[in-house]
């Protein structure tokens, strides 16, 4: 069995004995990417988005997840609540992260 599904696995275990766990489930929404399972890593970003929005982590992946699935409104709301709320935390890195996710979506938007 490869590491990915062995990190899915425990990852998963994890997440079904505490599933409130923001941090388990987004390690195991980005193990799920890696897996080419965007659709299972969806359902994990979104739960932590409705339930925990404070986790600043997932407003980038979640959002680059929605520009990936081509619904750039949902992409775009995303990444500026992000950085929104990265400004309140003062997360200067994750803050540029997702300035520059934002730019990089209306670049796209502007050429399709």
């Amino acid at each position: 069995m490869s590491e990915n599904k062995k990190n899915i696995q425990r990852l998963a275990g994890y997440v079904s004995k505490n599933p409130d766990d923001s941090f388990s489930k987004f390690a195991l929404a980005l193990e799920l990417l890696k897996n080419n399972q965007g659709g299972k890593a969806l359902v994990l970003f979104e739960s932590i988005y409705e339930r925990d929005p404070d986790y600043l982590g997932i407003y980038y992946h979640l959002g680059k997840l929605y520009q990936d699935l081509h619904r750039h409104g949902k992409a775009e709301t995303c990444f500026r609540q992000g950085i929104n709320l990265a400004e309140k935390q003062n997360e200067r890195q994750t803050l540029s992260e997702l300035k520059e996710a934002l730019r990089m979506l209306e670049e796209e938007k502007n050429h399709e």
